[in-house]
């Protein structure tokens, strides 16, 4: 029986890794399309009007402008899968070392965010659910729906102007980054950022943690655990999570793979060093190494993502796991 499950289990994960690694190419050929869909001699616009031939021919060749399209996107597919992700137009230096910095400090930033709003929001979604039908309830409902309501760039210009600019003075408006400072050298910059993802993702973890428990609150095992005179806690604790946590890892894992997109506006609004911004940068100076670079990294973040969500919730539903 076991062997049965374990079985189940490494194939329902096959098959995912499988999907996954669909869901990366099909990116990657979007990636090069909308590159080559650029209107004009792509070479052209990104050099300007004063280019030299010799440095246009440079410029066909590092991108793989030679040759008939599968032949572009093969080569540029060759370059990806051996992690030779090309040079920055804009920097002059290999994209790795361009992009690895960014790419340190955005982690930085969802990590922090992840590790407040996940525990915040499961406690509040849990507390909600036991106290069903009062003030404190309603109080939280209506406050979690005004939040998932808003977009984050308003939350973020929300709290500027509440605790950085308008009503408080505690902390900076934008992210000032020393050369050479880390981005945690000066945590009060953080806050603000961290803040503005915690309060764009944490509305729906809350609510959909409310239901989930209410449900699983109103399951026989557990009026069964509370007519055997266990401490509230015990069954909260020991019986009502563990079951109620497998269906919200998925929510979990859509706000988490929300984050990876949600932090392109925020890090744009207060100037973090992060990938976001600089695939705004990029965007904008036509880097198109780059933009190609992060894009296919957050569809890899969202990939892994997922992927890590189904184990979550084969490890904590025991019908998933059996099922063939």
């Amino acid at each position: 029986m076991t062997k049965a499950r374990n079985g189940g289990i490494r194939r329902l994960l096959f098959r995912r890794s499988l999907f996954g690694l669909f869901t990366l190419w099909v990116v990657s050929l979007v990636v090069f399309l909308a590159t080559q869909a650029l209107p004009g001699d792509a070479a052209q616009a990104i050099l300007g009007r004063e280019a030299t031939p010799d440095r246009l021919a440079a410029l066909r060749e590092q991108l793989h402008l030679g040759g008939s399209l599968p032949e572009q996107y093969l080569s540029w597919l060759g370059n990806l899968l051996t992690f030779n992700l090309g040079t920055s137009l804009a920097g002059g230096v290999p994209v790795s070392v361009a992009v690895a910095p960014n790419l340190i400090n955005s982690s930085i930033l969802m990590i922090c965010a992840a590790l407040i709003a996940i525990p915040l929001s499961i406690g509040i979604g849990t507390w909600s659910a036991l106290r069903k039908d009062t003030a404190v309830d309603h109080v939280t409902g209506i406050i979690t729906l005004v939040l998932a309501s808003l977009p984050e760039f308003v939350v973020g210009v929300l709290l500027v102007l509440l605790l950085a600019t308008g009503l408080f003075h505690l902390f900076p408006a934008v992210f000032v980054l020393v050369p050479g400072q880390q981005v945690w050298a000066n945590p009060a910059q953080l806050v603000l950022p961290v803040l503005t993802l915690v309060l764009a993702v944490s509305p729906y973890i809350i609510r959909i943690m409310r239901a989930t428990m209410l449900e699983v609150l109103d399951t026989q095992y557990i009026q069964q655990a509370r007519l055997k005179g266990l401490p509230e806690r015990t069954v909260i604790i020991r019986h009502a999570l563990p079951n109620a946590i497998g269906p919200v890892a998925q929510v979990i894992a859509l706000q988490l793979a929300w984050l990876i997109g949600g932090v392109v506006i925020v890090e744009f609004l207060f100037r973090f060093p992060g990938i976001g911004f600089q695939l705004i940068d990029a965007v904008t100076n036509r880097d198109l190494p780059v933009v190609q670079a992060l894009t296919i990294i957050i569809a890899l973040f969202y990939v892994v993502v997922n992927l890590f969500a189904d184990v979550i919730t084969l490890a904590a539903n025991p019908k998933v796991r059996t099922a063939r």
